[in-house]
């Protein structure tokens, strides 16, 4: 077996004062916070898609990386080596899960029939990788938007026959997901909306959509498959404006057509930006509403207006995220997906170690930062204080409806003009920023 990464070693936890880059200095995969592993809270995946097939090609300018594992061809002898480099990756970074889409390790057919059974010979690949290292399939999911028939959308083109080709590239990815003993599989929209309304019929294109959606649900339970449907919101780039704009749009879409009881939210850093959003709101939103399941691990800059997946190194949102997760118990099945791409200049195959060393670090140093923030419990008292008059008497009467409008303006008129008390916004600030070390 041919050996990808010669130069480097198998990534170790060497502690914060290592100037080794090529070891953790904050993740331990062993060490214990709020009674869990590290390795158990952060569930770390590699997206196949960025690390295997990333050619840091941009609008501007051709491929820079530099991927001794990629002949440039689409058979499947160059797709086998794509993902032999690629288990030899996670292995070294002591990555436990991965996510694909079938395009990334399948070549396309030039049938339906001819795809399927390509997806199917690297699935037995995959299958060998992973029962000989140990790694699992966090998700899969199917490339509805990159081949010149879905310029229209997939489940939402104007084309019956377009939506068949999306349909059966659906049911093949599910079927190989369930074969890999992947924990969930997720739908990104990627054309699923429109670049203009004047030729454009969005109540139609919608319903489309759903009925996509519900077979596919009704495809999983006929195969027995037991894991997670995931939905991935993103508001536009390519298109004007997608379906799945946003936590709202999605939490809307899915009790419109009966279908939140069968989806969980995939929710990426990158996406909530480009909806103008924080990622502390996208994923407050959602666990608010019981569907936040599986991170995209990514950040965006603050300056550039479009989805350019940079690892996330920013120890503030690494902490806010890692602090809703520890909120609401955890991931569970889910995971943190590092669905991000080295920048342009950082081309050699070393610098895809260093781009995940830095992204597990910074989430690692997010974990321990939200777990000492939870313990000290200020800022978490802080909140319950502001909203006390809601936890008892008459708070609890009106969410509980048991309290008339009668009975609120009698109130209201008793009491004369409320009295108000700050929010005390910069003093919480400062004690969040006091963790930061």
């Amino acid at each position: 077996m041919s050996e990808y990464f010669p130069d480097v070693p198998s990534i170790a936890y060497a502690g914060a004062d290592s100037r080794d880059p090529l070891t953790f200095r904050h993740y331990d995969p062993d060490a214990i916070i709020e009674g869990q592993t590290m390795r158990s809270h952060l569930r770390f995946a590699a997206a196949f898609w960025h690390t295997m097939r990333n050619d840091l090609s941009d609008p501007f300018g051709s491929g820079t990386a530099i991927m001794p594992w990629d002949d440039g061809s689409q058979s499947l002898e160059n797709a086998e080596r794509r993902i032999e480099a690629f288990f030899e990756f996670l292995d070294k970074i002591d990555i436990d899960f991965y996510c694909f889409h079938d395009r990334d390790v399948a070549p396309e057919g030039s049938t339906v029939s001819e795809s399927r059974a390509n997806l199917e010979h690297m699935a037995s690949v995959l299958e060998r990788h992973q029962a000989s290292s140990g790694r699992k399939l966090l998700w899969g999911t199917a490339c509805l938007f990159s081949h010149p028939r879905y310029v229209h959308g997939a489940g939402t083109s104007c084309s019956v026959d377009v939506f068949a080709h999306a349909a059966a590239q659906v049911r093949s990815a599910i079927d190989v997901t369930h074969r890999l003993g992947g924990g969930g599989y997720v739908f990104w929209g990627g054309r699923e909306g429109y670049s203009s309304l004047i030729n454009t019929d969005m109540a139609r294109e919608r319903q489309q959509l759903a009925r996509l959606l519900e077979m596919a649900v009704e495809y999983k339970h006929q195969i027995g498959f037991k894991g997670t449907f995931y939905i991935e919101p993103k508001p536009m780039e390519p298109t004007t404006h997608q379906y799945d704009f946003d936590v709202a749009a999605c939490l809307d879409f899915l009790r419109e057509f009966g279908l939140l009881d069968e989806f969980m939210l995939n929710i990426e850093t990158n996406h909530a930006t480009l909806a103008s959003h924080s990622m502390d709101h996208e994923l407050s939103a959602a666990a608010a509403a019981g569907v936040l399941g599986s991170i995209d691990a990514n950040m965006g800059h603050e300056h550039l207006g479009w989805d350019t997946d940079h690892f996330p190194t920013d120890i503030y949102l690494t902490a806010r995220i890692m602090r809703i997760v520890l909120a609401m118990g955890g991931i569970g099945d889910g995971g943190l997906n590092f669905d991000a791409k080295r920048r342009r200049g950082s081309f050699e195959p070393v610098d895809l170690f260093h781009a995940h060393i830095a992204g597990m670090d910074a989430f690692a140093r997010g974990l321990k930062i939200a777990a000492a923030i939870r313990a000290d419990r200020r800022l978490d008292e802080a909140i319950q204080a502001r909203y006390a008059s809601w936890d008892d008497g008459l708070g609890q009467d009106i969410m509980n409806g048991s309290c008339t409008l009668e009975r609120l303006e009698a109130h209201a008129a008793s009491i004369g003009e409320p009295s108000m008390t700050s929010g005390r916004e910069e003093m919480l600030d400062a004690i969040f920023n006091d963790f930061i070390r």
